[in-house]
């Protein structure tokens, strides 16, 4: 049976250190994977299964060390221009899989990107935590601690609301930040992560940039509980919980990087962000693809192929179709954040960057929502049979279509580009 890397080849984005490396990566995923994703639902709060396949995806494979420059035991992936693609890559092969496998493993990468990635680069605190994750067989876990229970879409949303919204406060006393406040849902919460980055506010209110900060928390910090992992409708390998911070004092040099570079720096994060999710979705269609492909082939309507029924061919026509397309975009936009200097000129915080790599999010999500619909259709009482892993992924990439500011702010993001508007 064809994969859809058979039809779909968008060779101008993919380089021979793409192709060695997804062969690298699809092995891996085939023996220790796809034999068990259907078990991680069971295993949500324990990971009792999926903590051995984590180990050796991001231990033993060394994928967690994989931004860190080569002298501290890295690969250095940051100090090249391949940082998107390679993450689109590697979400995208992972997605396949288990979206929430893959949404584990990049976010582990979230909050490290702001010290890492020129021209914010901060030498001191890479030298503080590399030994953390390239030290080590087993998976290290990082978490953005973002979202808080008034909201999490508003604290990325720094254009208009520049983070008085934030309530999660810092301090200075002396050479110790005081941390206090309460985060919810972030990525490898729910007792998984070792380190947190933490949006915070240094003056409760402000709209003035320079009091916004991003600090460092290991997870260990005195002060520091955690809430255990929620019971979500999918993406069991990502666990997700409350954070609590109590009083929690950390190194002052712990902050990322200072006034106004703190803001400017995490706003970086947020193309990664949408990049990676358009990869999780491209990699769950080519799995649904392949799934419905082995379906319409091997059952039959009037002794023929379910494919070759006229309306069925229709569907999946179009499914395959609107694959295709979603591919093209996801290794576009992540060609649009590597090539930022060269061809484009734009840094990853411009208006037009944010506005259309939100867009290209937005699309997939939407088309990756109705062809999963569309593909649970065909199947009919199949669809919801867990043999076939359509709804798994349905149920996971539902999840991935409402993170990040879900429609409302890519689309407000876009209009603000598109249109010269602004929004609120």
């Amino acid at each position: 049976m064809n994969g859809f890397d058979d039809f779909s080849r968008p060779m101008e984005y993919i380089s021979p250190l793409d192709r060695h490396f997804r062969s690298v990566l699809r092995r891996y995923i085939e023996q220790e994977v796809m034999p068990f994703r259907r078990q991680y639902d069971e295993d949500w709060k324990d990971h009792a299964i999926i903590e051995p396949a984590f180990d050796k995806l991001m231990g033993e494979l060394g994928l967690q060390k994989a931004l860190f420059p080569p002298e501290y035991g890295g690969w250095g992936i940051t100090r090249s221009d391949y940082i998107f693609r390679f993450a689109y890559m590697l979400c995208e092969e992972l997605g396949r899989a288990d979206t929430g496998m893959a949404v584990a493993l990049a976010v582990t990468f979230w909050p490290l990107l702001v010290i890492l990635v020129e021209p914010f680069v901060n030498e001191r605190l890479i030298a503080e935590f590399a030994p953390m994750f390239c030290n080590t067989k087993k998976a290290v876990f990082a978490a953005n601690a973002m979202t808080e229970p008034q909201g999490g879409s508003d604290i990325e949303n720094m254009g208009l609301l520049r983070g008085r919204t934030i309530r999660t406060t810092a301090r200075l006393e002396g050479d110790q930040w005081v941390i206090n406040g309460h985060k919810l849902w972030p990525t490898n919460s729910g007792g998984a992560a070792s380190l947190f980055g933490v949006p915070c506010t240094t003056r409760p209110g402000s709209d003035d940039l320079n009091d916004f900060a991003f600090i460092y928390v290991p997870a260990c910090a005195e002060g520091v509980t955690q809430g255990g992992p929620y019971e979500k409708a999918g993406m069991a390998a990502d666990k997700n919980g409350d954070i609590f911070f109590d009083h929690v004092r950390v190194p002052a040099w712990y902050r990322a990087h200072g006034p106004g570079s703190d803001a400017e720096a995490f706003y970086q994060l947020i193309p990664f962000g949408q990049v990676a999710s358009s990869a999780f979705l491209t990699g769950a269609m080519m799995n649904m693809y392949e799934r419905l492909n082995e379906f319409v082939s091997s059952r039959t309507y009037r002794n023929r192929p379910l494919k070759e029924n006229d309306a069925v061919a229709a569907i999946i026509g179009r499914i395959a179709g609107d694959i295709d397309i979603c591919r093209i975009l996801g290794h576009e936009a992540a060609m649009m954040g590597d090539r930022r200097n060269k061809p484009y000129g734009l840094p990853l915080t411009s208006e037009e960057l944010v506005g259309k790599i939100r867009n290209i999010k937005d699309f997939i999500s939407d088309r990756a929502v109705e062809n999963f619909g569309k593909a649970m259709d065909v199947l009919g009482l199949y669809g919801p049979d867990r043999d076939w892993d359509i709804e798994k992924h349905w149920r996971d990439i539902k999840i991935i279509q409402l993170w990040m500011g879900g429609k409302q702010l890519c689309q407000m993001e876009s209009a603000r580009y598109f249109f010269n508007c602004e929004t609120v």
